[in-house]
């Protein structure tokens, strides 16, 4: 009997113990939309290749990349969606949108040296992911900085 007690007494004090179930979450709360998620991981992949080297004609990381080649591996390895290879068939592919509907995962074209010679990756806060030139290396920069702001030369968004 001395060895059941233990026992009854735990089952009793278990009986009547309660869990605190977590809060609901609110109706309002934001919900991001598959689309949305997926853009993100696009915007999050391509700022892991920071420091990657420039290649012209480069479409991997451990060759490195020219800016299509990027912006294409990018798109492919986190999306599973094939782009052109050029900035300028780059450039035709999804839907214009202007700078103020710039979201992270769109797609940013300069005229460096001729319209829709350059593209980047959009990853929000008026920054943008790119190849810069032979010599350079995968960087974050500003959109709007002296040098990038007046070579803009559109945006697109690709469907995921």
């Amino acid at each position: 009997m001395k060895k059941r007690l233990p026992l009854l007494f735990l089952l009793l004090c278990s009986a009547c113990s309660t869990t605190v179930a977590p809060p609901p979450v609110p109706d309002n709360s934001v919900r991001l939309s598959t689309q949305e998620i997926t853009l993100n991981d696009l915007a999050f992949y391509a700022m892991s290749l920071d420091g990657t080297p420039y290649q012209w004609g480069g479409e991997s990381p451990d060759s490195g990349f020219d800016c299509s080649g990027f912006v294409r591996h990018v798109f492919e390895h986190t999306a599973r969606v094939q782009l052109p290879r050029t900035s300028r068939e780059l450039s035709r592919s999804g839907e214009p949108i202007n700078i103020a509907e710039l979201r992270p995962g769109d797609l940013v074209f300069f005229h460096t040296t001729g319209a829709f010679s350059h593209v980047g990756i959009f990853i929000g806060e008026s920054r943008f992911v790119h190849a810069p030139r032979v010599g350079g290396k995968i960087r974050v920069e500003n959109i709007h900085s002296s040098y990038w702001r007046p070579r803009f030369n559109g945006a697109r968004r690709i469907k995921v």
